[in-house]
């Protein structure tokens, strides 16, 4: 049997390219493929933090409804907008080769990191660690796709404005002043993309099993189920990053409070073959150390808003 791939994607610059790519290599493999892009509510509202919606998914629900209802057949996803439990009846079909992880700081000068300063992020984790380390800053909150918070940082008396790397290296928006975060730990699955299919239809996800990266897959599947097990479905403050080097897993996840003043922080290696269950003996080791109770706060101070 053959068919027409029905690609969902949102429409925004980066998440075109993310599905360009995709449509790309299954048109490499012989397949024939159609983009259908949508708009989700997390482009849609943009005068609000994304973590007062108070749902994980805000970018992902759209898709998961048009794939439901069979107006898309694959959707194409930066992985870390996925929420850790996928909507029943949709799987993960592919986990492309991961880019960049690191986050980066778009700024207007660094004398300021010396002294006070007003920094931009919609991301609850990268004000978090940001708070932890520039403790004297203000954090402003920034929404919009990459187009719009870089033109955002631009038109503002805002110092600086934090964003992924690898976002912005897809579509050749990195300017020349920016600083590497190196210290900052990454959203869990940061830089990987995911294409997701229904669990029913065989064709599209034996398509997609050629274009999964099995090194990028173990390692974000290590980092969500990391994430998973510590935020238990709200949005936290939590970091994660996994690499692979030989046969060796090395992983190092963070939970923070939201104002940053609270740093609870793991950092393990063990051999590949050991990883089930990895991502999530890190995350309770964490909860037994204090971060049980960071989690009941920032919990309860989300139910408030």
């Amino acid at each position: 049997m053959t068919k027409t791939i029905r690609i969902g994607t949102r429409d925004s610059e980066l998440a075109l390219w993310q599905a360009n790519t995709v449509k790309n290599a299954l048109e490499a493999l012989g397949h024939s493929t159609e983009l259908i892009p949508v708009k989700s509510q997390g482009d849609l509202v943009l005068d609000k933090p994304l973590y007062e919606f108070g749902i994980t998914g805000i970018f992902t629900k759209t898709l998961d409804v048009a794939m439901l209802t069979n107006e898309i057949d694959i959707a194409v996803h930066s992985m870390k907008d996925v929420p850790t439990s996928l909507p029943k009846g949709i799987v993960e079909a592919a986990v492309l080769k991961r880019a960049h992880t690191q986050d980066i700081l778009i700024h207007k000068g660094t004398d300021f990191l010396n002294s006070e300063g007003i920094i931009a992020t919609g991301s609850l984790r990268r004000k978090a660690q940001w708070l932890h380390k520039y403790a004297n800053h203000e954090v402003v909150d920034l929404r919009g796709n990459v187009n719009t918070r870089l033109q955002k940082l631009e038109d503002s008396n805002w110092n600086g404005a934090i964003f992924a790397a690898a976002g912005l290296e897809r579509i050749n928006l990195k300017p020349e002043s920016h600083i590497d975060l190196n210290w900052m730990i990454p959203a869990p699955a940061q830089g990987a993309m995911l294409v997701v299919a229904k669990e029913e239809d065989s064709f599209c996800r034996k398509a997609l099993a050629a274009l999964n990266h099995e090194e990028s897959q173990i390692c974000v599947h290590v980092e969500r189920e990391f994430l998973r097990t510590l935020e238990g479905g709200c949005t936290a403050p939590i970091g994660a990053l996994a690499t692979i080097k030989e046969d060796k897993l090395h992983f190092k996840g963070a939970l923070f409070s939201i104002d940053g003043s609270q740093k609870f922080e793991i950092e393990r290696e063990i051999i590949i073959s050991a990883k089930e269950g990895f991502g999530k003996a890190c995350a309770q080791e964490i909860l037994q150390n204090g971060g049980a109770e960071v989690m009941k706060e920032i919990k309860s101070s989300m139910n408030n808003q």
